[in-house]
Formats: structure tokens, sequence, C-alpha cells
């Protein structure tokens, strides 16, 4: 049974399925890192929530995703159903308690949780480009932004400073390109256009002020529980992009901004990563590299990664051998892939004497996993058939109402409710062109060596130094009268004029 050194998973069972053992997992190994795989409707989502349930008894704060909304019954208190009780004697779970936990519910677009934001400038060139999925030369771009940002100390804190930025860029192709590289305004304006698709797509609203805290999801209550910071994916999933980006930049500033602590008695801070495999779909190498740096990094830094996804095959094996901790449920083995997938899960395994592991794993049941922990001096244990354990809290999802009301009583309301937008990118380039237009429309009127009489330049010249003072320019404005006695006098003139140049000419003839 989990004490105050481990958390309480199941209880593996013998060969004729009777009780064998407790299965646990050591806090003092929970920041090696972990994996828990399984098709889908294996009982992955449980196995993540009785994980966290244990994490934040123990005190430790926990970020997870909640990519289908079941995850939120963490935040209330479970009930005494037939199967969760059964399940609970069959695991020896004794007393068997029902719990709710303190939890603070997150959003990229606030609609089920505060919002959450990050600045471009924090992003950085690589993860945005990755976001957007831009070409070498694109990214290239980018890289160039960014250090013209820094030369010039424009702030980048939303999509508009990017896109000012780029677009100041674009006029400045020329003289940038001969210091940086080709810089090309289709180049640019491809650029612009991903991220007028990002915008449209609900981007706008993860990019901006203020921006999250560490400290936020690092949160524990007085009576030393961890906070449980629940991310609201079902929408988010919409856009796995921006998804896998949001969830590597909180990683990597986690990695940046936590002090080293190396081998805690437990974990600072556990991060469940599900679907994992969308980090790595299409990820370019420097990207993959990046994750297994963190990943191998950030231990150090007290922080343990958790990914949940459904193919052990998702996993880069770099970033798979950093994974101490494993829960396999069942996977399905019809195709040549998933057939390899049960091949490559079984192999990772330390191997057990009274089963294959191969075949087990096919004929897993729901809420049924193979389980390897860590042991004593870091070492795996012998993987165990085991019976996950119930949860404490509710089982399935809470109500809207529910999550309203929890929203209201979070730590952290009205931090984050409002945007800011102080001044940045977008609103210096912009003061920049104005003041630059305003110089050209002065040098324009007033710096010119010629003058038309009669029109404002030609007047007196001032006491001392400066340009000449303009003269009253004249009303050509007429009165009826001298419109019509000039009229006559256009008309006379002209009849008079006619008839002399009439005279002159017959007079030549004449003379002829």
């Amino acid at each position: 049974m989990a004490d105050d050194t481990s958390i309480f998973i199941g209880a593996s069972r013998k060969p004729d399925d009777s009780y064998q053992r407790p299965e646990q997992l050591l806090l003092q190994y929970g920041n090696r890192h972990g994996l828990v795989t399984g098709a889908t409707g294996t009982g992955k989502t449980v196995t993540l929530q009785i994980l966290a349930e244990g994490f934040s008894n123990a005190g430790v704060p926990v970020f997870c995703a909640d990519i289908k909304g079941d995850l939120s019954g963490i935040a209330m208190m479970g009930a005494a159903q037939d199967f969760l009780v059964k399940r609970a004697a069959q695991v020896k779970l004794d007393p068997y308690d029902f719990q709710e936990f303190p939890v603070i519910f997150w959003d990229l677009f606030g609609e089920q949780g505060h919002p959450i934001r990050a600045t471009i400038s924090e992003m950085g060139p690589l993860l945005l480009s990755r976001l957007m999925n831009l070409t070498d030369a694109q990214e290239g771009i980018m890289n160039i932004a960014f250090r013209i940002a820094d030369e010039e100390g424009l702030l980048l804190l939303d999509l508009k400073d990017l896109q000012a930025l780029l677009a100041n860029i674009a006029e400045r192709a020329e003289e940038i390109s001969a210091r940086y590289g080709n810089v090309t305004k289709p180049s640019v304006g491809a650029i612009q256009r991903t991220l007028l698709v990002l915008e449209q797509q609900g981007a706008a609203n993860f990019f901006g002020e203020p921006a999250l805290r560490i400290s936020d999801i690092m949160r524990t209550t007085r009576d030393g529980r961890g906070a449980v910071s629940v991310l609201a994916a079902d929408k988010l999933m919409m856009n796995p992009r921006l998804y896998a980006t949001f969830l590597l930049w909180l990683m990597s500033e986690l990695f940046e901004e936590l002090p080293e602590v190396g081998d805690p008695d437990q974990p600072k801070l556990v991060f469940f990563f599900d679907e994992a495999h969308l980090l790595f779909d299409e990820a370019p190498k420097v990207l993959i590299d990046r994750v297994e740096q963190v990943v191998r990094l950030i231990r150090s830094k007290g922080v343990g990664v958790y990914f949940v996804t459904q193919n052990p095959l998702d996993i880069p094996e770099k970033v798979l051998a950093q994974l101490g901790n494993r829960v396999q449920h069942a996977l399905r083995a019809y195709t040549p892939r998933e057939q390899q997938a049960v091949r490559t899960a079984a192999e990772t395994f330390r191997p057990n004497p009274d089963f294959d592991c191969a075949t087990t794993i096919t004929q897993l049941a729901t809420g049924e996993a193979l389980v390897s922990t860590l042991e004593a001096k870091g070492v795996p244990s012998m993987v165990q058939r085991t019976l996950i354990r119930p949860p404490s809290s509710r089982l399935g999802p809470i109500t809207p109402a529910e999550r309203q009301k929890l929203i209201a009583e979070s730590p952290v309301t009205g931090q984050y409710d409002q945007v800011i937008d102080r001044e940045s990118a977008f609103e210096m380039l912009q003061k920049k062109a104005k003041d630059a237009q305003d110089a050209e429309q002065q040098a324009g009127t007033g710096g010119s060596r010629w003058t038309i009489p009669g029109f404002g330049n030609d007047g007196p010249a001032p006491q001392s130094g400066g340009r000449r003072a303009p003269a009253p320019r004249p009303s050509n404005r007429q009165t009826v009268a001298e419109a019509a006695i000039k009229s006559v006098v256009r008309s006379v003139g002209a009849s008079v004029g006619r008839a002399i140049v009439r005279g002159i000419l017959g007079s030549l003839s004449r003379g002829r």
C-alpha cells in the first residue's frame, strides 16, 4: 500500500490471477519520467487520474491536458459505485476513501478555464517556425526578424507585433539582405499569410500579456497538497500543432526558469503530456533533438514528464530511453505496424518468467496494465500484470456549472482575465513610420529653393534665420459684376484684336 514515499498504482496478479503484491511508484524516482500507453478505451485516462491524485496528495503540483473532458472529474469527490468498490477490494485498497482535489482549470481560449498566454518573444523562432510549418528559407527570415527585434529594441508580444515587424522587414528587404542574407518579399508574404491563418484559428488568444507565470502552476494548498492544473484541450485539439507547440514551450520554460535541485525526495512538478504523438509528427530533427535535451536535463530541475499516447512507436527512441516508469495498457495487433508496436513495448520491459510479455499485452482487459517502475538505485522492476486501482475522485466529467464555480473560486481569478496591450513593436514601428512621414512632408514643403510669386513662398524673410515667411495669399474669388465686366472686355478685346490682325495681313497682301 502507498505511504509517504510512494504512489499506489494497483496490485499485480499471479499466473492463476490471484493477488500478488501492491505496485507502487517511488516518489524519489518520480522525476525520472514515465510513459502511459494503450489503445483507445483501455483505461489510460484513469491511470493518468490516479497518478495525478497520488502526486497531489504527496504535495507535488501536477499539470495535465484534458483531451476529452473526462479528467475534470478529479476536482469532485468520487462516489461508491459497484464496479469501483469491487476493484478496490481486488487490489486490497482498504480503506477506499473518496476525496476531491485542488484543481485550477486553464484554457488557451479562455472559455473553460483561465486564459493562458505567452509572448512571441518567449515562444522564440524555432517553436514558431514549427507551429507555422515554415520552410527552411522562411525559418531563416523568422530568425532574422527576432535578431532585428533584439537589435532595435522592439518588443514582440503578440501577433500584430510580429506582423508589423515582418512588414517593416519587407520594406527594408534590400538593406537587410546585405546584412543577413537573402530576404525576399514573397517569402515574407508567405509567413504573413500563415500568421493570418493562425489568427483565424484562435492563436491570437494565446499570444500576448499577461503571460503565464510558472509559479502559478506550481502551487500547493495550505493542507500540503499539490494543485492539479487541468488544461481544457478538447477545442485546442482542433489545432493539434498549436497544442503540441504550447506544451513544448511550457516544458522549455520550466527547464529555463527552474533552479537545479539534483535528486530530490520527490518531484517539484509533474507534467503529463497526453496525445504525445502530436509533438513528434512530422517534426524536424532539430525539434526532436530539443525535446530529447529538455527531457534528459529537466530531471535535474525536479520535473517529471509523463508521455501519454496510444502507441510506444509514437515516441522517438532517444526520448523513450529516458522514460523510467512504464504503464502499458492493451494494444491491438491487427496490422504489421501494430504488431511491431507490441514487440517494441514488450522489449522495453524487464522480462517476467511467469508470462510472455508480447502475448499478454494483446490480452489485457480494460483497467489492467503491465507495470514497471524504478526500484532501489533506479533499477527497473520486473514487469507485472497489474489491476489499476480505482480513483478517489469522480470518474467522468464535471458539469459546466461546477466548472464555473471552481473557476470563480480559483486562486488565480482576475490575474489573467484582462488582456494587457502595452507599447511594443506594433506601436513603436507605427510611430517611426509616422515620424518619417512627417519629416518627409516638412522637407517637401519647406526645403525647396524655388519660388512661385504670389503662391505663398515669396514673402519677406524672417527676422532671424529660418525659411522666408510666406506672404498672405490673395483671394481668387470674384463678384458677379467683376466677372461680367471681365467677360465683356475679353469679348471686345478679342474682336478688336481679330480686326487689327486681318488689317495687317490685308495690307501685306496688297503690297506684294
